[in-house]
């Protein structure tokens, strides 16, 4: 039987743009749903649904202060996130200088004939 009660990681939690933009809105300060939702086109309840991910990933927590929930970024979880990257981190780098190097060692004319290429 399946587990109807699924937990979320934060590799899922972030996967979507909207609750990225949830944990850009939190970071510094707590916020009642209503605040959060104000900056979406999207209703409270989907906006709800988007916390409790981002709330069984850890990354968000909520404090009852009187009839409101408030929510705040819990960052921490968000190294497991940076760990995981930093290992293909090398592949960027290593196309990066080998651009670089391309682009110092021919002033530049490669980039002059595929921008005029894609002009045409």
């Amino acid at each position: 039987m399946a587990n109807s009660a699924e937990k979320y990681d934060v590799f899922q939690a972030i996967a979507d743009p909207t609750r990225r933009e949830v944990l850009r809105i939190l970071t510094g300060k707590e916020l009642p749903i209503s605040k959060i939702t104000s900056h979406f086109t999207m209703s409270r309840t989907a906006i709800a649904k988007h916390l409790h991910i981002l709330s069984e990933a850890k990354l968000v927590s909520g404090r009852k202060v009187g009839r409101e929930k408030l929510y705040q970024l819990q960052p921490e979880p968000l190294e497991e996130l940076k760990q995981w990257l930093s290992f293909y981190e090398q592949f960027w780098n290593n196309k990066l200088s080998i651009l670089k190097h391309v682009v110092e060692s021919d002033g530049g004319s490669r980039i002059h004939v595929i921008k005029t290429e894609v002009e045409k």
